[in-house]
């Protein structure tokens, strides 16, 4: 899936130039934008990294993993702002929405981080050990998934 994400990225190609996309599956009006095409250019350039960041999330073995949480929301909040018909405020106070997903993740992985760093210090582990200690291992990829919700 990685490999063919390059081919991915240019299938707004695809895409006409004109402000109505009309398939087999679907229509697609662009109210907001001059084209569909550029649409399917601003959606491929975040559903791609968007992607890469959940492949990177799902098959993490580091502690630290839910750092990534913090992109991912960015992406998402991004992706749902490209189809927002007021196109005023595309790409703006997103931070503003990210801070009470970073409030909870930036400070757990920081305590986390500590507790490790204090364990390392008063008990005689490797930082290997100390990682697959704190490390949560689901049996299955549902088991992965189903652990966050």
């Amino acid at each position: 899936m990685i490999a063919i994400t390059p081919y991915l990225f240019y299938l707004y190609e695809s895409v006409p130039s004109s402000k109505v996309w009309s398939t087999f599956l679907f229509t697609y009006n662009s109210k907001g934008y001059n084209d569909a095409n550029t649409v399917m250019w601003l959606v491929t350039g975040k559903a791609i990294p968007l992607f890469l960041l959940f492949i990177w999330f799902f098959t993490c073995r580091h502690w630290w993993y839910h750092v990534l949480l913090v992109p991912i929301a960015m992406y998402l909040y991004q992706m749902i702002s490209i189809f927002n018909d007021d196109l005023s405020y595309v790409d703006q106070f997103q931070l503003m929405h990210l801070l009470p997903i970073m409030a909870i993740v930036i400070p757990s992985i920081y305590l986390l981080r500590a507790r490790m760093f204090d364990r390392l210090n008063t008990v005689d582990k490797s930082m290997e050990e100390l990682e697959d200690e704190f490390k949560i291992k689901p049996t299955s990829l549902w088991g992965k998934i189903k652990q966050y919700f």
